[in-house]
């Protein structure tokens, strides 16, 4: 099986000079990993951040997503060389596929098979997906094979812990990629983390962080601070124990904050 950072820096929603700044922190931090993707419009800035920082290419893990607008045989690869050449790399280390967008007008097959073929040709190493149900999961993973999807990037935080989803990619040996995991900021005020928080001497962000790292998941948190992103890296150290696990378990409330329509699964 493939393996991935458990820990990285994402993007999300961070543009011009502001990402710019947030990844060559992030690097300078230590940070290795470097999660972005087509729509977020932010490649050609993460791809000089890359290329400021000093970090051989070769020390750094970089994944970009494929935009629906992308997903037929004869538009996917190009994109993603469009990509590439934005990032300053020739190769991404994980490329996904963004959304399952069922009624998009490409069927599931064709945009499985067009990343396969990206891999195949030497422009990304690994293949995978992001915001997919079991059923989607299933049908991926007959398009490509067994072993070739490295992970399905879905959102996950202790206000959304997706029991289901996540045993079925256990299972399956995909690794799994925890987005949101902080809830948009929401879980920060949470009663229960900040007592564990308290007893661990760590921060509520930390405590999230360290949830979703002893399940097994990778997280890519952002931020535009580099103090915040100097004390996110530390959730790595922290070590809950069982009760605090147990605690956490009970925070389950459905909480999803990303559902676009048109673009998501019926989630199970």
């Amino acid at each position: 099986m493939s393996n991935i950072p458990s820990f990285g820096v994402g993007t999300f929603r961070l543009n011009g000079q502001v990402v710019i700044d947030s990844v060559r922190n992030a690097l300078d931090l230590g940070y290795r990993a470097v999660d972005t993707a087509q729509i977020y419009g932010n490649e050609a800035e993460v791809g000089q951040a890359m290329a400021e920082s000093g970090v051989a290419r070769s020390d750094l893990f970089v994944t970009t997503k494929i935009w629906t607008d992308n997903y037929s045989r004869a538009k996917l690869i190009p994109s993603l060389q469009d990509s590439l050449k934005k990032l300053r790399t020739d190769y991404v280390d994980l490329t996904l596929i963004h959304w399952p967008a069922p009624g998009n007008g490409v069927e599931l097959p064709e945009f499985m098979e067009a990343l396969a073929e990206a891999k195949a040709q030497g422009l990304t190493r690994q293949i995978g997906i992001s915001n997919f149900n079991i059923e989607l999961t299933r049908q991926a993973i007959a398009a490509v094979g067994k072993g070739e999807i490295t992970t399905n990037q879905i959102e996950l935080s202790p206000y959304l812990q997706g029991h289901k989803l996540t045993t079925f990619l256990k299972d399956q040996c995909v690794q799994i990629t925890s987005y949101m995991t902080l809830a948009y900021g929401k879980v920060l005020k949470d009663p229960v983390l900040a007592q564990i928080a308290a007893k661990h001497n760590a921060t509520v962000a930390q405590v999230a962080l360290a949830w979703a790292l002893q399940l097994g998941y990778a997280v890519i948190p952002s931020s535009t601070q580099r103090e915040n992103l100097a004390s996110n890296l530390l959730a790595q150290q922290l070590k809950l124990d069982d009760q605090d696990m147990a605690l956490i378990s009970t925070l389950e409330r459905n909480g999803r904050e990303v559902n676009p329509e048109g673009l998501a699964p019926v989630w199970d």
